[in-house]
């Protein structure tokens, strides 16, 4: 079992910065792939960005490239995920998740453990 805790969340203007953060306990051990979704009232989960266990490897959804950037403490068991320039449409629940999986998966099907979520909310 992993257990999934996302931080960091809030209200912001547009244009300004938040950071996520995702402490994973439980199974960590055994490397996992950490992802960050988002999900908006009335639409459907949507992939943000993911990480490999090392950090070499990462990937963002486009609409987030240049502009989102996800990071890992493993020593610390935590994952980040920088968001700047934020617009209002980036107003969304923002899960966590972790896989073990041998790609890394930019579908929240692909993910075996997920946080409770944290409300970001960006004003125009």
């Amino acid at each position: 079992q992993v257990q999934l805790v996302e931080s960091g969340g809030g209200l912001v203007q547009a244009g300004g910065s938040l950071r996520l953060s995702c402490a994973a306990s439980g199974r960590t051990f055994s490397k996992p792939i950490m992802g960050w979704f988002r999900q908006a009232p009335g639409k459907e989960r949507e992939f943000v960005a993911a990480i490999s266990w090392t950090g070499g490897r990462t990937y963002y959804a486009d609409s987030m490239k240049g502009r989102f950037t996800i990071s890992r403490d493993n020593a610390q068991n935590t994952v980040y995920l920088q968001m700047n320039s934020l617009k209002p449409e980036d107003t969304a629940v923002y899960y966590c998740a972790a896989t073990w999986k041998s790609y890394i998966p930019s579908n929240s099907l692909g993910y075996d453990y997920w946080g409770q979520g944290t409300q970001v909310t960006v004003s125009s």
